[in-house]
């Protein structure tokens, strides 16, 4: 018999039953946040036409998986699942009720490097908003994005902000053409990794004048509060286009995160802070954990132009987006969620003389709610069967044998301590629970 070799594709994994424990507990608990703040779920197709997906991502269209199907037609796996909300709502116009509040939790492609917290298949968890200009949308999206990193206590997380807007006049301001913005987006983006010195290399690169590039600089990298910031702002950019809008924006944006209570220390404002995506359109947010240094664990912002190249009339959007991956990351290295072993409460030992009562108890007790794990390798002796329930780390187990079924009774072993007891089968449950609480 021929065999051939296994393997997996550079950038995909496999997700042991451990790992996927906790991938699913924290879904869980996302998904607990974005309806305790009234997002609803949505889910859309893995393949979209390409015509759908291009157009919109700007260079993160290079790293998008496309190919011609079985039907001759050119499809692409999303990258993210911003643009099947946009196609979405353009089709669905008349069946939701906006605002349009979802969340949706799904694996993307990106044909990308693969490296630490980067994978070319990952999952996000988004949650947004359709159909509201107003900042208090935006402020919305900060604060169920902060509570979602607090519920897997990544408090140490801050949600940087910043306004496509702001970055534009600034662009002006430094004597950038407005055409010439998006250059400036996607060398500023990078400021985290390569530095003032690579930015301004890249910015020349684009043929961005030295003059107008170390204005940019000095006016992203400026620090202080961030009123002060704010402030400074609205001095320098009084008389450029759109500069004064962008920062009533932030004001507002502000004014709103601290009306809803988002911790003061879990946000800044950040004039650094660029997004690379180009549908972008208003304020902007990332996520950053400096320990260990992971960098982006989320991020998003406002496009309210991307729904309108479907529908041809702009709709107003905002949201945000956690990086699964990186987010698991961080848990493991800090150890910031308790990690089960298994799914089992309850492991059910027995012979094969006693084989269909040990049916009925491990039925019993997954009727009354424990996960049983009734036991396969009845030939093996009561030991071996012990000895795999315990490499399966599974809490308990109840012992069924023969001579205690002759006297009605089961053996429960606590597999951590070694301790065990008899008890009536009729009291199994009753018991089970007893020493779950302990």
């Amino acid at each position: 018999m021929s065999s051939r070799k296994p393997q997996i594709l550079k950038g995909f994994r496999d997700y042991l039953p451990q790992q996927m424990l906790l991938r699913q507990h924290v879904i869980d608990l996302f998904r607990t946040v974005f309806e305790r703040h009234g997002f609803e779920p949505l889910d859309t197709p893995t393949l979209e036409y390409m015509e759908i997906l291009t157009g919109k991502a700007g260079e993160n269209e290079k790293l998008m998986y496309h190919f011609l199907d079985q039907g001759d037609r050119e499809v692409g796996l999303r990258y993210d699942l911003t643009v099947p909300l946009a196609r979405f709502v353009a089709m669905h116009q008349n069946d939701i009720v906006l605002p349009f509040k979802r969340y949706h939790i799904a694996p993307v492609w990106r044909a990308e490097k693969p490296q630490r917290g980067r994978f070319r298949e990952f999952w996000q968890c988004d949650a947004d908003i359709v159909g509201s200009p107003a900042m208090t949308a935006d402020a919305e999206a900060v604060s169920v994005l902060v509570d979602a990193l607090h519920e897997v206590n990544l408090s140490r997380a801050v949600v940087h902000i910043n306004h496509r807007k702001l970055l534009s006049a600034m662009a002006l301001l430094a004597g950038v053409e407005a055409d010439r913005a998006p250059a400036v987006f996607r060398a500023v983006d990078k400021l985290a990794k390569i530095g003032a010195d690579g930015v301004k290399r890249e910015l020349l690169s684009r043929e961005i004048s030295e003059a107008s590039a170390n204005r940019v600089i000095e006016l992203v990298t400026a620090t202080g509060t961030n009123d002060e910031l704010l402030d400074a702002a609205a001095d320098q950019l009084a008389e450029t286009p759109g500069g004064p809008a962008a920062v009533t924006e932030l004001r507002d944006l502000v004014r709103h995160i601290e009306s809803l209570g988002v911790p003061r220390h879990s946000w800044t404002i950040d004039l650094s802070l660029a997004r690379g995506i180009d549908y972008y359109t208003g304020p902007v947010y990332e996520a950053i954990v400096d320990e260990p240094n992971i960098g982006s664990v989320a991020g998003a912002g406002r496009y309210d132009g991307l729904i309108g190249t479907f529908l041809g009339r702009d709709i107003p959007a905002t949201g945000m987006s956690l990086g699964m991956e990186r987010i698991i990351e961080v848990i493991h290295a800090f150890d910031l969620l308790p990690s089960r072993t298994t799914v089992s409460d309850v492991f059910v030992a027995c012979t094969p003389e006693t084989l269909s009562d040990a049916s009925h108890i491990a039925r019993t007790l997954r009727t009354h709610g424990f996960n049983a794990d009734l036991s396969l390798t009845t030939q093996r002796s009561l030991g071996e069967q012990l000895r795999y329930a315990d490499r399966k780390s599974i809490p308990f187990a109840i012992i069924v044998g023969t001579e205690e079924i002759g006297r009605q009774v089961v053996t429960i072993k606590n597999l951590k301590t070694g301790e065990q007891h008899e008890t009536g089968m009729v009291l199994v449950v009753e018991e089970l629970r007893r020493l779950s609480a302990t």
